[in-house]
């Protein structure tokens, strides 16, 4: 399959997006809302804030204070946000920009935030709000009742079929950040040999490892599981421990690292010393699962059927099962995004959508086989993000 790794790494583009992009989402989404009856879409999470803003900050890790963006039927985003938030919000390209004083308890935006959507669709709109799986509403349950004990002659209607359409077809300038990243930690992990050795420990291995994404440019690695085991490994999203890793050990590293708010998320597999013949076997097992995937990821076909592509391969090979329920999901601005590849997700493929293949197998009691990359669907099929993984386990001497 076509690759957009290059053997150097390529330099970084842009940070942020022109306004067109958000005009483009904008469109896009209110025209979805049109065809829905709604008059505006709630917002209350950092990345569909940010898909529809620009606003990217860290401080959304704070639970103290809620954010709000509105988007009415028709013009720019509105933003309801704490004044601590102004300034940033004021380099996007959002310009009605409302704050309260924040922390506020007794009222945390909600008057605000009642006013501003009464004011944009009036006592008897309809208002969409994600209600589905994979959503959540980033504010308080008791806020939340009141604002609607607020606005009583407001529907609120599901609207995650509109953000889940919109997200999962990139942009360009969006699949190239995802690109960078990919690019990047792909050649972090084509190095670690040359970094690791016996006797480090599962922590001193994930230090070296972040330590050097961030050397070569990576925003943050926000997540990084994985672990290692004699002979294999099988809980692989505990903490990493101080276990000094031997030869005949197996190791897995898993990151979702991030480059401008977009994330890459794929993982490698290495053996210290040696690997056994049943390794080898689950990870030509699980590579063969891959190319079969990429095979199978065409405009057209649906998550499921990559999803039989890629196990298809596993259970002729002797896998014993695979707890996890998928073999790879969405990725962008967030880690996992829709849709999954599993039985019974009929997302069809479009260009432009980005995907993980992530075929796992327990190949033996207590031992399990992951492998991942990312790739893009375009008109002739899926291409690589990252640079394919070596055929054959690296051996760590």
């Amino acid at each position: 399959m076509p690759d957009a790794g290059n053997d150097k790494q390529s330099s970084a583009p842009r940070r942020g997006f022109p306004d067109q992009e958000f005009v483009n989402r904008t469109t896009r989404a209110q025209a979805l809302m049109e065809a829905q009856g709604l008059d505006a879409l709630l917002l209350t999470t950092e990345p569909e804030v940010r898909y529809f803003s620009g606003f990217l900050t860290q401080f959304w890790q704070s639970p103290t204070r809620p954010w709000f963006l509105i988007l009415p039927k028709q013009g720019k985003p509105v933003a309801v946000i704490p004044a601590i938030g102004k300034e940033c919000m004021a380099r996007t390209w959002v310009e009605d920009i409302r704050t309260w004083s924040s922390p506020a308890p007794d009222d945390e935006g909600v008057s605000l935030l009642a006013a501003t959507l009464l004011e944009l669709v009036g006592p008897n709109g309809a208002v969409g709000l994600p209600e589905g799986p994979e959503t959540h509403l980033r504010m308080p349950l008791g806020d939340y009742r009141i604002l609607l004990e607020w606005l009583p002659g407001i529907a609120i209607q599901d609207a995650s079929a509109i953000l889940r359409s919109l997200r999962q077809v990139k942009s360009e300038a969006e699949i190239e950040k995802i690109a960078y990243i990919c690019d990047l930690v792909s050649g972090v992990f084509e190095d670690l040999p040359g970094l690791l050795h016996q006797g480090m420990s599962e922590i001193e291995i994930f230090r070296r490892f972040k330590i050097e994404c961030l050397k070569r440019g990576a925003d943050d690695v926000a997540y990084l599981v994985g672990g290692a085991g004699p002979g294999g490994y099988g809980d692989i999203i505990s903490p990493p421990s101080n276990r000094p890793v031997a030869a005949g050990d197996i190791l897995i590293l898993d990151t979702g690292s991030i480059f401008d708010g977009y994330f890459c998320d794929f993982d490698r597999n290495y053996a210290f010393g040696h690997a056994s013949d049943a390794v080898k076997r689950a990870y030509a097992a699980v590579y063969e699962a891959t190319e079969a995937g990429l095979a199978a990821a065409k405009p057209g076909a649906s998550c499921s059927e990559v999803f039989a592509a890629m196990q298809d391969v596993m259970d002729r090979a002797g896998a014993m099962g695979n707890d996890v329920g998928r073999l790879g999901h969405g990725l962008g601005m967030q880690l996992t995004e829709w849709p999954s590849n599993r039985p019974g997700d009929e997302t069809r493929l479009e260009p432009g959508m980005i995907l993980t293949l992530e075929p796992g197998m327990t190949f033996e009691p207590g031992h399990v086989m992951v492998h991942e990359e990312n790739i893009v669907i375009r008109p002739d099929g899926a291409h690589l993000l990252t640079r394919r993984a070596a055929a054959e386990i690296p051996i760590i001497r």
